[in-house]
């Protein structure tokens, strides 16, 4: 081993108490809640509480609405990421600043913007139910939506860097070859950003099943209607604690499962 080898060792192996301390107080402050959650969850009766028709129909729903808010931003998102990426459109800086304003928006004003546009007397409302006679608010419909508008972000941005990173030498060969955009895109482009896409749609399904805040606003809180696993969370908190730790304990479960998935793409893989 050279003197540089063990110099640079030693000076990983340092670890200042100024940096520690801090960084030791902040790792207890995000795990005690969470551990707090699991030493107190009623395991004796979780499978019980699971299995009430009420969290039943919390846990269905969510379910169901977090894949269909998932789908449709894949069938929104993708196509947004590339033009995005890949397209030289001007004022890409701003559209991307556009598509990054629900990842900061209070899930609230995004429920309210949502009711506002797409309320019976919004501005695009009024007219579905008029001519079409189509209500999207306080419906699950409304629950997708609403979980879409909050979840594409998530797809769009782990889109867009894939598709940045990709290495568009295959691209260019295909047109070379006479392929068309569309080919191409469809033959060359998806292949190589598929692992991008996953990993967005991960966290897109996992945002989607999470969301609260826009959900109640525009969509409320029906049960076995709008009433999905964060509503279910926050009703029972009130008349059932036990079924809220179980419905939360489900919740965090799915998160670790989510990280974990990721975990060579968003938080590192092992060294």
């Amino acid at each position: 081993m050279t003197a540089g080898t063990r110099a640079r060792r030693g000076a990983r192996g340092r670890l200042p108490v100024v940096l520690v301390l801090p960084a030791a107080l902040g790792l207890v402050f995000l795990v005690i809640p969470l551990l707090g959650l699991v030493l107190r969850a009623p395991w004796s009766t979780l499978l019980d509480q699971l299995a009430q028709p009420e969290v039943g129909d919390a846990l269905r729903l969510s379910l169901v609405c977090a894949s269909l808010a998932t789908l449709v931003c894949l069938l929104l998102g993708v196509p947004l990421a590339w033009l995005l990426a890949r397209s030289d459109l001007p004022g890409r800086g701003v559209l991307r600043a556009l598509v990054t304003v629900p990842l900061v928006l209070p899930p609230v004003v995004g429920g309210v913007a949502l009711l506002l546009v797409l309320g019976r007397r919004g501005i695009l409302g009024q007219y579905l139910d008029s001519w079409f006679g189509v209500s999207l608010p306080f419906s699950t419909a409304g629950v997708v939506l609403a979980e879409a508008f909050v979840a594409m972000p998530f797809l769009v941005i782990s889109v867009e860097g894939a598709l940045r990173g990709a290495d568009r030498r295959y691209e260019e060969a295909a047109a070379t070859l006479g392929a068309s955009r569309w080919h191409t895109f469809r033959r060359v482009t998806l292949p190589s950003v598929a692992p991008g896409i996953a990993a967005g749609a991960v966290l897109c399904w996992a945002r989607a099943l999470g969301e609260f805040g826009a959900t109640i606003t525009f969509a409320g809180n029906f049960p076995g209607q709008t009433r999905t696993m964060p509503l279910a969370v926050y009703i029972a908190l009130e008349s059932a604690p036990e079924a809220a730790i179980a419905l939360s304990l489900v919740l965090l479960v799915v998160s670790v499962l989510v990280l974990a998935s990721l975990r060579e793409r968003w938080i590192g893989g092992p060294t």
